[in-house]
């Protein structure tokens, strides 16, 4: 009989899941954004920048309450990434100036 507590799945879903059972977990997700904000430096900050915030705030479970360590970094990191591409692109597009 199932039902009030008596579920048909014998294992659970574990806790570090984001969205499915086959889906990429909190800790990976939080590593990609650390690999891609500081990438972000060197190439392509404009599209590394957003794409590491993404990952840093689903690898902190999309809340601010539980913050891992590589989630955090992704995710400050990502933004500061992004305001410097930003920065960059507006010196370069304004006429006759520029950082150089």
């Amino acid at each position: 009989m199932t039902g009030f507590g008596h579920g048909t799945r014998r294992y659970p879903r574990s806790r570090g899941r984001t969205w499915s059972r086959n889906g990429p977990d909190r800790a990976t997700l939080a590593i990609v954004g650390a690999i891609c904000a500081v990438a972000g430096f060197f190439v392509l900050g404009i599209i590394l920048g957003p794409v590491a915030i993404v990952c840093g705030w689903l690898g902190m479970g999309r809340t601010w309450s539980s913050r891992p360590v590589p989630a955090l970094i992704a995710l400050v990191l990502g933004a500061i990434d992004t305001l410097l591409a930003i920065i960059w692109l507006a010196g370069t597009a304004a006429p006759g100036s520029g950082f150089w």
